[in-house]
């Protein structure tokens, strides 16, 4: 049974992708950020064994270090490790920060210290990016979204130069577009949407454990398999 740590996994597409992984058979370590919020408690009980949940804020080093200790005593390695927490804030100086610190270094430091307990297994990382964060490609005007371009942007930089450095060491990169879903990424439900989180949580499953016979390109696909720019 393979290994997965899926961060962000409360509600919304990280709890999805939580049960689609569930489904097929891996053993899933859920980085749950509100234990108050009862549905990976409740998934856990439906795969007993096989779902865990680990207290974790991606935005705090303390806690990171903390969720790779719990991890490392349950599992002996993590095969895959997904990185799906991410917020949005307004673009007051403390939301600027607040976002920029959950979205990319939050992912940077979760990579950085998951490293050691993922030497012995398939050595796969993958990423919730965004098109707010292709320059090349975006239509947003900055209204209110300013800061979560730019966290999505500095993102992909970030997972730009880790794949420079890991790939060599047989590393193997996703980096997910997954689409306008009705999230919970501004703290609650949005009502406007393309796709509901189970729909985008299908389709990086299938992107994330597939292999390729491109690996050592770093591409960004989204929810139709679809290559977009960075």
């Amino acid at each position: 049974m393979e290994n997965v740590f899926i961060t962000g996994a409360d509600r919304g597409v990280g709890f999805a992708l939580c049960e689609e992984f569930a489904a097929h058979g891996f053993r899933v370590l859920a980085g749950q950020y509100m234990p108050e919020w009862g549905a990976l408690a409740e998934l856990a009980e439906k795969y007993p064994g096989q779902v865990e949940c680990i207290l974790l804020d991606v935005s705090d080093t303390a806690s990171v270090q903390e969720a790779v200790s719990t991890a490392s005593e349950l599992v002996d390695r993590i095969d895959i490790l997904v990185n799906c927490a991410g917020i949005i804030r307004d673009d007051s100086r403390k939301g600027f920060y607040d976002t920029l610190n959950t979205n990319t270094v939050g992912t940077l430091r979760t990579v950085e210290l998951f490293l050691p307990l993922m030497k012995a297994g398939r050595r796969r990382l993958c990423f919730f990016s965004s098109e707010a964060g292709s320059i090349s490609m975006l239509h947003r005007t900055g209204d209110g979204d300013t800061s979560y371009c730019v966290s999505k942007a500095m993102l992909n930089m970030t997972v730009r130069l880790m794949f420079n450095e890991l790939r060599p060491e047989g590393y193997t990169f996703r980096v997910y577009h997954p689409g306008w879903v009705r999230s919970y990424m501004s703290g609650k439900k949005a009502d406007r949407g393309h796709y509901e989180p189970e729909e985008s949580a299908a389709a990086a499953f299938r992107q994330f454990t597939q292999e390729r016979s491109f690996e050592d390109a770093l591409v960004m696909t989204d929810i139709k398999g679809e290559v977009w720019p960075f």
